[in-house]
């Protein structure tokens, strides 16, 4: 009876400190609204004249991006799943994310929904790793193609210095060296099993299509919606650098574990926006009108979703 307490201590305190991380990240964030609320308010304001038709461009590309998702997902696992529930749990999936941090919601929803589909609890995580690890990997290419295409000049990289550089070649060599340790044996059989699940997936060329081609398309989306707004509110930026700074900045407000990228993904997004020369304004308008399209807007309807899959027994 005493065990169970003590067996969740650990994931307790993992639990309360990235809960804490959160609520500093959000703090901080709330901090920077307050500083420059006179910026935020005359971004509203412009976003409020902008133009209706490239704002419906904006939202009829977001209304595609679950479909998309849903593809994706269906290419990560070799049995056929309902296309229905399918696209349902993507947009319940969506909502659940900008709920719990750094995408545990959709983790989660996903996961009880394979499962539920009849997979196995450890094939149901490695699909969804396989999901995640293919939108990765194209999100990695298109920023190389856009710099390739446009030139080194299109994003300017921070200065890194050699303290840094030091400590994160001590914390790769430290990782490398765990790994070949004693946990080596437990990885390589994970590995192992996540390479066949793999291979068997791309055995089935209509299934490795949907994945990569789903996840293509439902970043490219997400790129086209920012694009969308910004002509909204006619923003000054070439459509290419918009693509480039968005998925720059959805990467590095990523490594930040607020819901949905709440809160880091708008500050990242709207710095790279004016530091690649746009108004301050109107770097404030285009991402406070791609945040609503794809987050404040669906948020009530995916949770009401969630909840009628969770009633029916679908999750």
């Amino acid at each position: 009876m005493t065990s169970e307490p003590f067996l969740a201590t650990p994931q307790r305190r993992r639990t309360c400190w990235h809960a804490l991380f959160t609520l500093v990240v959000l703090v901080a964030v709330v901090w920077l609204a307050r500083r420059h609320w006179a910026v935020l308010e005359t971004g509203a304001v412009r976003l409020a004249v902008a133009d209706r038709g490239w704002l419906l461009v904006a939202a009829a590309a977001t209304l595609v991006t679950w479909p998309c998702s849903a593809l994706a997902q269906q290419g990560a696992v070799p049995l056929r799943l309902p296309p229905g529930r399918l696209v349902s749990g993507q947009f319940a999936a969506s909502a659940a994310n900008h709920v719990l941090p750094a995408g545990l919601g959709a983790g989660a929803v996903n996961l009880r929904f394979l499962i539920r589909c009849g997979m196995p609890i450890a094939a149901a995580a490695t699909a969804i790793a396989v999901k995640g690890t293919a939108g990765a990997i194209l999100r990695g290419a298109l920023i190389a193609v856009l710099l390739f295409a446009a030139g080194p000049g299109l994003l300017h990289l921070p200065h890194v210095s050699g303290g840094v550089l030091i400590i994160g070649c001590a914390v790769v060599a430290g990782t490398i060296v765990l790994l070949s340790g004693p946990l080596w044996p437990r990885c390589r059989r994970a590995l192992a099993a996540a390479w066949a699940y793999i291979v068997a997936v791309h055995a089935r060329p209509a299934r490795a299509a949907a994945l990569w081609g789903g996840s293509l398309a439902f970043v490219t989306l997400h790129c086209a919606v920012l694009i969308a707004v910004t002509r909204a509110v006619a923003l000054p930026l070439p459509p290419a650098r918009v693509a480039l700074l968005y998925l720059a900045a959805s990467t590095a407000a990523a490594l930040l574990p607020t819901p949905g990228g709440l809160g880091s993904l708008d500050a990242v997004l709207v710095l790279a926006l004016a530091a690649a020369g746009a108004p301050a304004t109107a770097a404030a308008s285009a991402v406070l009108g791609y945040r609503l399209l794809t987050v404040w807007l669906p948020l009530i309807p995916g949770l009401i979703v969630l909840a009628v899959l969770v009633r029916r027994g679908a999750l």
